[in-house]
């Protein structure tokens, strides 16, 4: 348990120290922000700083930081230490940055930042690639949610004959073209704070509980063996990089968060408000993703005959197991939630797990396609005044999304094909975002702070390239010509933001 401590003080203090230093280099001042310049009472709307700060907590969060480190953790202790050090290092200053430069150019959203500090051929590339994003995410986060609302909640079977299944979809659905078109503050800025503080008090109670039950964790140094799986084995058998980034995703960056960064600036009343908003819930997101690592870690050691998890090779890979009636039954990683909290809260515990497990997906999903249509129509200039131009946009949309939920539902594999594109998605849209940020510093006179988002942007241009390149939904190449085709491309992205930076800072000058 040592090691989950260690990962505890660096997240703290790494992102105390830190926070104060993104801070100091960008420089919020009392200028007056979006949220009051163009105020429109629909999506330029002042919000009080915890409410903006619960409400990004909530739109960034989603499932991420659970179902990424319930997985990621396999990979042993390990985790307990990259976690923390990537959110703060990248995670945490990505989204603060983001959201700080969107606030100071008027509250645009990142398909037009990355127009102002990036070419139009990258301009164009982004735009349809992040709209993609959230379009999936979108999707994902209508399937998920519905299928557990089906099956854990209301027992009915989940199955694409259940008109059950259509009906609770179809709920959601509804929900999402509210949340989607209605003024921020009717529906996400009421409703968004209540979730945000089920869903703390949820990871406190665990982080509590893990500690007084005194839970069997790994340490770095000592023994990778617990409940009759090797840590260990499992680490050195996969490929820590990448595989283990892109599975924990955004636990420690997300490249997603940037364009619900991007809607938040535009309801923040002061710039001085960033810290907190931005960069501090990034940190409690990381220390999300850290206390479901330990708590899936610790199921592990306890076992499935003490109500915990057993791992079993499968033909499929490593599967988690429960005994369910007597029997040792295999499970998703979203049934694990279930686990952790019966085993750490007991059965009111069990369906705070499930009521939060509903909720963050459906509390993604609704910003994610609220950005996409904020995002197409400041891309195509088209008007959102009215309840009537935002409706005309969003039909569409939303008819394209039901349509990838069919598919999907009616796919054997359909959805594990969309996870996986999102997934890898969601860490590519990062690299546009670090490197806008990195040409913003050097533009502003802040060249000798340009390591900061240069270290993430190096990271993860090699890391979504290594993987896309090696894995079976990609070009499947070899592991070692993956490794030098990342390189190559992590060189080119650097070389290329430098000398865009280098271009327009003597454009300017």
């Amino acid at each position: 348990m040592t090691t989950l401590v260690i990962g505890l003080l660096i997240l703290i203090l790494g992102g105390a120290f830190y926070g104060r230093l993104c801070e100091k280099v960008f420089g919020p001042d009392d200028r007056k922000t979006p949220a009051y310049t163009k105020e429109d009472k629909v999506d330029y709307v002042p919000m009080n700083k915890w409410k903006n700060s619960l409400v990004n907590l909530l739109n960034i969060a989603g499932t991420g930081p659970i179902l990424g480190p319930i997985q990621g953790i396999l990979f042993g202790p390990i985790a307990f230490i990259t976690i923390p050090i990537g959110c703060v290092i990248g995670g945490a200053m990505h989204d603060y940055f983001s959201g700080m430069i969107c606030t100071r150019e008027g509250g645009i959203q990142m398909p037009e930042m990355i127009k102002r500090h990036l070419n139009k051929v990258v301009y164009g590339f982004f735009a349809v690639f992040v709209c993609l994003t959230m379009f999936l995410c979108g999707a994902v986060f209508i399937y998920t949610p519905g299928d557990i609302a089906a099956t854990q909640l209301f027992g009915f079977k989940g199955t694409v004959n259940d008109p059950a299944t259509w009906i609770i979809y179809g709920v959601i659905f509804i929900y999402y073209v509210i949340a989607t078109v209605l003024p921020i503050d009717k529906i996400i800025g009421k409703v968004y704070p209540i979730f945000g503080g089920v869903l703390l008090l949820s990871a406190l109670g665990i982080f509590v509980m893990l500690f007084a039950k005194n839970s069997p964790l790994c340490d770095i140094w000592g023994s990778w063996e617990l409940g009759g799986f090797d840590f260990r084995a499992y680490f050195t058998s996969n490929h820590f990089i990448p595989d283990f980034f892109v599975t924990v995703a955004c636990g420690i960056l997300s490249g997603f968060h940037s364009t619900q960064t991007a809607l938040i600036s535009r309801t923040i009343q002061s710039e001085k408000h960033g810290r907190m908003t931005f960069f501090n819930m990034m940190i409690l997101e990381g220390f999300i993703a850290l206390i479901w690592a330990a708590a899936t870690m610790a199921m592990i050691g306890y076992g499935a005959d003490k109500s915990g998890i057993t791992m079993q090779m499968t033909s499929e890979g490593w599967g988690y197991f429960q005994m369910i009636g007597g029997e040792l039954t295999r499970i998703s990683p979203t049934s694990v939630v279930g686990v952790v909290c019966k085993n750490l809260l007991g059965s009111f515990g069990g369906l705070i797990a499930v009521i939060g497990v509903i909720v963050l997906p459906i509390s993604t999903g609704d910003t994610a396609l609220r950005a996409l249509r904020l995002t197409i129509a400041e891309t195509f200039h088209i008007r959102q005044k009215s309840t009537l131009h935002r409706m005309m946009l969003a039909i569409p949309l939303f008819a394209a999304v039901a349509g990838l939920l069919i598919w999907a539902k009616n796919d054997a594999n359909g959805f594990n094909v969309i996870w996986r594109y999102f997934g890898w998605a969601n860490q590519t849209v990062s690299i546009f975002a670090t490197s806008a940020i990195m040409i913003y510093l050097i533009r502003h006179g802040k060249a000798k702070f340009s390591w900061m988002p240069a270290i993430p942007l190096i990271f993860y241009s090699f890391v979504t390239s290594a993987y896309i390149f090696s894995s079976p939904f990609g070009f499947k190449l070899n592991m070692d010509l993956s490794y030098i085709l990342a390189a190559v491309f992590t060189a080119s992205v650097l070389l290329v933001t430098v000398v865009r930076a280098r271009k327009l800072t003597d454009t300017k000058a």
